[in-house]
């Protein structure tokens, strides 16, 4: 796989017939390594080891339901009330961010209510605070550590 802009993490990884499957320390299962998975699995590291969010405050690759349709997003992480915190959308290094990819994390913030969120294709890291007041997101440098 592809070096990502994050920092070098260790991972486990399992060779099954042919296919590459990696560790999911959250979901506690061995996952297929597609690219996409490759940039979940890293920012979930960075989270963790980063930024410092427990394991326990982070989910992965739940369903939710938005305007009636099924969708998955890809990290959550909680606030100890279990309110929605940080909403976190992973993209294959080789998907473009765009416009549209903010669009579709706004539309599950709709559901959600999260304070943060973080777009990311692995190679470039969008981070954005939402003000519900003025129906808007403001651009950060990063989201803030779990003890700020």
């Amino acid at each position: 796989m592809q070096d990502l802009n994050f920092p070098k993490f260790s991972f486990r990884f399992k060779n099954s017939e042919n296919k590459i499957s990696i560790f999911d320390d959250i979901r506690k299962k061995f996952v297929i390594l597609q690219p996409e998975e490759w940039v979940r699995q890293h920012c979930v590291q960075y989270l963790m080891q980063v930024k410092g969010y427990p394991k326990s405050l982070i989910n992965v690759e739940k369903e939710l339901i938005v305007n009636d349709l099924r969708k998955r997003y890809d990290i959550v992480i909680f606030n100890p009330d279990g309110s929605i915190h940080v909403i976190v959308e992973c993209k294959a290094p080789k998907i473009k961010i765009t416009q549209s990819t903010f669009d579709q994390i706004a539309r599950y913030n709709l559901t959600l209510n999260a304070s943060y969120l973080m777009v990311t294709n692995g190679l470039n890291h969008y981070y954005c605070q939402m003000d519900f007041e003025a129906e808007h997101y403001n651009f950060l440098q990063d989201i803030p550590n779990y003890n700020a």
